[in-house]
């Protein structure tokens, strides 16, 4: 089947053929003219609590994802722009959604659920959803080829947006994003977890509107809030006091984060780095390294600053498995194609 795969993310827009489980070809943005193909798949963010397999978009899915819009103000609409207009291009083939929230429908209650009010819970759908699911399952997937005998993986997709996947036996149990895809580790532009109260305690005492809260939690903070650059690269070739203190904090909340997800996972046999940051920054996979070295995590510096796509890095005396493995959030996305395919033409 080929399939052309359209993947918005919140700062790039990828778009790849696929056969078979290879990339034809790699186009930069949607191309000019309509490819040969049989379906196209789109990476759509949040799928909410229902939609949790790939489907083929009708009137009912897209007005069901454009109500999502509020739950992932940075994303959601540019996926529904690069829909709008991939269905422009391709009017007569169908168009799949595969869901980067639908990894994680198998959260158990215990992990995705807030300690908030239950009209709170019940009325609007106020539970953790985890994002990057597209991302997560493929490096679990790929995790289980490199370190076969690794029942307890936690993945990191190290990006833009950042964000962790506690997984056991394929199936993740626990994970750093929430509500929204703003929660959990620091990003480039976003803040990840901060205390609620100092949200409310900044509309209260300072007036700055919801809006303006929201605003700069997603495009001010992080990376570029702390040392003035979203580029994890320029960073690392800085000196002065504001880049350590960002890398600090940077890896202070890695580190901390795959700790806690190693209770969920009751251990830990492999530790898997995937993203932008995660495959091409040694760096800050070494420096990961050494704050968990207590969890058995020791990797090979040779391999680590040599290390190409889907590697064990480990060094020979690890207890951990820790392997650097491809972002293929595309193949993914065209295996679900094939999959909701194959489930509407049996219905």
């Amino acid at each position: 089947m080929r399939v052309l795969v359209v993947n918005a993310g919140s700062s790039s827009l990828k778009v790849d053929l696929v056969d078979g489980g290879e990339v034809l070809t790699s186009f930069d943005g949607l191309p000019d003219t309509a490819p040969q193909v049989d379906a196209v798949g789109h990476r759509i963010v949040h799928g909410g609590p229902d939609l949790v397999d790939p489907v083929v978009v009708n009137s009912d899915v897209e007005r069901r994802l454009r109500e999502l819009v509020e739950l992932a103000p940075l994303h959601q609409p540019k996926s529904l722009h690069a829909l709008d207009a991939a269905r422009r291009l391709l009017p007569h083939v169908p168009h799949v959604a595969c869901f980067d929230t639908a990894f994680h429908a198998s959260l158990p209650p215990a992990a995705y659920t807030y300690a908030l009010p239950r009209q709170w819970r019940d009325r609007w759908g106020v539970r953790r959803y985890g994002f990057h699911g597209l991302s997560h399952a493929w490096a679990a997937r790929r995790a289980q080829h490199l370190a076969p005998d690794a029942r307890r993986v936690v993945t990191c997709h190290l990006g833009a947006g950042a964000s962790l996947a506690a997984v056991l036996d394929g199936r993740s149990v626990d994970t750093t994003m929430g509500f929204t895809p703003l929660d959990g580790l620091v990003m480039a532009t976003r803040s990840g977890s901060v205390d609620p109260g100092l949200l409310t305690w900044l509309q209260e005492h300072e007036g700055l509107t919801p809006h303006e809260v929201a605003h700069s939690l997603e495009h001010s903070s992080g990376l570029l809030g702390l040392a003035g650059t979203a580029d994890m690269r320029e960073l690392l070739g800085r000196h002065d006091a504001d880049a350590q203190l960002a890398l600090d904090v940077y890896l202070h909340r890695l580190a901390s984060s795959v700790a806690a997800m190693t209770v969920s996972l009751g251990g830990l046999d492999a530790l898997v780095f995937t993203g932008g940051v995660g495959e091409h920054v040694g760096q800050v996979r070494r420096c990961a390294a050494t704050r968990l070295a207590h969890l058995g995590v020791n990797i090979d510096q040779r391999l680590n600053a040599a290390a190409e796509p889907d590697t064990d890095i480990s060094s020979r005396d690890a207890g951990v498995a820790t392997l650097v493995v491809a972002a293929r959030e595309d193949l993914q996305i065209a295996a679900g194609v094939e999959q909701a395919l194959t489930s509407s033409a049996r219905s």
